[in-house]
């Protein structure tokens, strides 16, 4: 119409959904797709957005691997004990399954590559335990079923906030993990590497919460939350792994994620990258709900993260309040014992003969050995006390 105000061209940040994903993401207009018309126009994901290449995760699952051949090469089952499972493997051989369910090492061999140990934390000055444990693994079950989960979990995080917010959020929460651990199990050892998995795994729950809008798939991301936990919880009952870490780094991964894992709202990231001369009310960044979880999960953090360590150094043993909660972490059956504490022997050699005596419960059990080793010794001597 002549005369006529002509109208101002739209400046758009459309969204998508890459294939295959849980997430919509909003992208901007490419430079050349606002200067021509012809021809479809291209888009490209702004920075707020961006996909990260997921590194540290799979550098992650190699430690935790190296770590357990490393571990099972110190155990050295066929010198230590007298009898060992799949001994075919030869030194890297399993603990008899009676002693170590998960296929692994023995306990002792857990403690000496830095398992968690209260008593040694407490009153030792071995407070490094409280992040080597987060590298061990009870056996073979224990590792595939974390370092699967953590492949699905992980690499899907570190793609969408990069290596920086997943690599601390994985530490912190782990640690947390070993601490709640500490606050239970007193004296037998534990390892907690599935407690930096549960973190994860706390922070995509935490995540879907407050970044709800973005998601195209909810369901699904529930469903396979829960079954991981499901799985990693039922691993949880037998010796050797703890439960307890696993609820710990759970909430704590659970609290990061309001804290690490927040997104800026559509609205504000439009109005970023449109010209000013089109932008309307000023929007902004974060939405009311999202700043409020943000300083209500950073507060319990530290409260919670504080209160454990002084209850820690404190020698506060939260079973006294709490009579069952020992079962959380082990489910004791006629195939396996939960006791996983340092054990002792009185050793009485005759000719060929070794003639062992449990300190803890008086089991006597003899060998036909003429001149074993002191691991040796202390591996049979694991095996008579559990």
């Amino acid at each position: 119409m002549a005369g006529g105000v002509p109208p101002k061209p739209e400046i758009q940040i459309q969204v998508h959904s890459k294939k295959g994903g849980n997430l919509v993401y909003p992208v901007e207009p490419a430079a050349a797709a606002t200067t021509t018309s012809a021809g479809p126009a291209v888009y490209r994901e702004i920075k707020h957005f961006k996909k990260w290449f997921p590194w540290l995760i799979p550098s992650f699952v190699i430690v935790n691997v190296v770590t357990f051949l490393v571990t099972m090469y110190v155990n050295n089952c066929p010198h230590n004990s007298v009898s060992c499972f799949a001994g075919f493997l030869g030194r890297f051989s399993f603990q008899p399954f009676s002693e170590n369910p998960l296929l692994g090492p023995s306990s002792s061999t857990l403690e000496k590559m830095g398992a968690l140990d209260v008593n040694k934390v407490v009153h030792e000055h071995q407070g490094w335990r409280l992040i080597t444990c987060m590298w061990l693994h009870g056996g073979v079950f224990h590792l595939l079923a974390n370092m699967l989960s953590l492949l699905v979990i992980g690499i899907r995080l570190e793609r969408e906030f990069g290596f920086v917010r997943i690599g601390l959020l994985y530490i912190i929460a782990g640690l947390g993990g070993s601490l709640f651990s500490a606050l239970f199990i007193k004296s037998n050892i534990s390892v907690g590497a599935s407690g930096a998995l549960f973190g994860l795994l706390g922070s995509m729950l935490s995540e879907l919460i407050i970044n709800w809008t973005i998601y195209a798939n909810k369901i699904a991301v529930l469903l396979t939350l829960v079954v991981i936990i499901v799985i990693n919880l039922a691993v949880g009952l037998l010796p050797h792994v703890d439960n307890f870490a696993h609820i710990g780094g759970f909430v704590s991964g659970f609290l990061l994620g309001f804290v690490f894992l927040i997104r800026p709202q559509f609205g504000w990231v439009s109005q970023r990258y449109a010209s000013s001369a089109y932008s309307t009310s000023a929007k902004p960044k974060f939405k009311v709900y999202q700043m409020v979880l943000w300083v209500i999960s950073l507060i319990l953090l530290i409260i919670g993260f504080t209160s454990g360590l002084v209850m820690l150094f404190r020698g506060v043993d939260l079973n006294d309040h709490c009579s069952w909660c020992h079962y959380m972490s082990c489910l004791p059956t006629s195939r396996w014992s939960c006791n996983t504490e340092p054990v002792s022997c009185m050793s009485e050699q005759t000719s060929n003969q070794l003639t062992l005596t449990c300190s803890n419960s008086n089991k006597t059990r003899s060998y036909p050995l003429s001149n074993p080793s002191t691991s040796q010794i202390q591996g049979l001597c694991s095996q008579l006390c559990r």
